[in-house]
């Protein structure tokens, strides 16, 4: 098998970094002053197992209950929760393809039965995706790389025909129009990822929660790690939900950058997939965009480039702040006039 492959990840400081989907601006001041609280004599002594202070505030902001809620060491570990609850060897999951690459490891890991189902040429969900005998369906809602997004209808439908568990990840839903969480009130197999790295800034301390029917999250807590968040994590993602505003702004900027970006790529002969996310997927259609990636690199500007047949005339660009924004339009103007 071949192991995940994260976007690159420089600790120098030397690039700009448009490649792996970070949050441009700081998470709330709140989360500072929680984390400084927490550290302190009491982390000699383990967390919460099961995370109750972030569960009851996430309860309460997202409308449901905490039995509802299992909190995670990112939304990763979530996924590899779920994917050892219910995959054994030679059950089928189904993936929509292209779309995050850790899903189809996670599935190896358990010798699961994988199948990839291609999004159409824009990226909608082809007819006859559901298949009823998966033990798994994957939906990454916002998709990435793509940012494009599947109607919540939709997704109920899915849920509908199929016997197995729908897992809808929505890492990026914050920068969305809406969510699939009400959606686990009325389906029992519908499982709602969230991640705190995105939105609230905080991919540095890895938090995730699953919102889900008890009875599966029931059955998932068999199945994680004793601890598998620690304290500061716990202290930070809870201070985090206290200042929804903070977020929401950072939000709201993201957005505006990411419409001036999309507008601009697409002047530069572009083709940009209409995007949900906090990044943007551009593509010149025929063209491998590997050596515009080195180009930029080399300009100390990273994106992120797949080099697979059906995405390597795209690249991935992380909407920065509105300076970095700037700093890649330019680099990017200028490699293409001399191409």
């Amino acid at each position: 098998m071949e192991g995940y492959s994260p976007g690159e990840q420089p600790q120098d400081g030397q690039y700009i970094k448009l490649n792996t989907n970070e949050n441009p601006y700081p998470p709330s001041p709140k989360v500072a002053e929680a984390i400084n609280k927490e550290a302190n004599t009491s982390i000699r002594l383990y967390p919460s197992p099961m995370a109750d202070s972030l569960r009851r505030k996430a309860a309460k902001v997202h409308g449901v209950r905490e039995e509802n809620i299992l909190a995670g060491n990112g939304a990763d570990d979530l996924l590899s929760i779920l994917v050892r609850s219910f995959v054994g060897k030679g059950d089928l999951v189904v993936i929509p393809t292209p779309t995050y690459t850790l899903y189809d490891t996670l599935v190896a890991i358990q010798e699961g039965k994988k199948l990839n189902i291609p999004f159409t040429e824009n990226f909608d969900i082809p007819e006859g995706f559901a298949k009823r005998d998966a033990k798994l369906t994957f939906l990454a809602n916002p998709n990435s790389p793509s940012g494009t997004f599947t109607p919540i209808k939709k997704i109920a439908g899915f849920a509908k025909e199929l016997n197995g568990v729908l897992v809808v990840d929505e890492a990026y839903v914050d920068f969305a129009s809406e969510s699939a969480i009400p959606l686990i009130n009325e389906y029992p197999n519908i499982v709602v990822l969230r991640t705190f790295s995105k939105s609230f800034s905080l991919a540095g301390m890895r938090i995730g929660l699953a919102f889900a029917n008890r009875n599966l999250i029931h059955g998932m807590i068999k199945v994680k790690d004793s601890y598998n968040l620690n304290r500061l994590s716990i202290a930070a993602a809870a201070a985090a939900l206290d200042d929804m505003p903070w977020m929401e702004n950072n939000v709201a900027k993201i957005k505006k950058t990411r419409q001036r970006l999309s507008t601009s790529l697409t002047g530069l002969g572009f083709k940009v997939y209409p995007s949900q996310s906090n990044f943007v997927l551009a593509k010149i259609p025929g063209r491998n965009l590997k050596g515009i990636y080195e180009e930029l690199k080399r300009r100390d500007v990273l994106v992120r480039y797949f080099d697979t047949p059906e995405l390597n005339d795209c690249i991935r660009i992380t909407v920065g702040t509105d300076d970095e924004i700037s700093r890649l339009l330019k680099e990017l103007s200028d490699i293409l006039e001399k191409k």
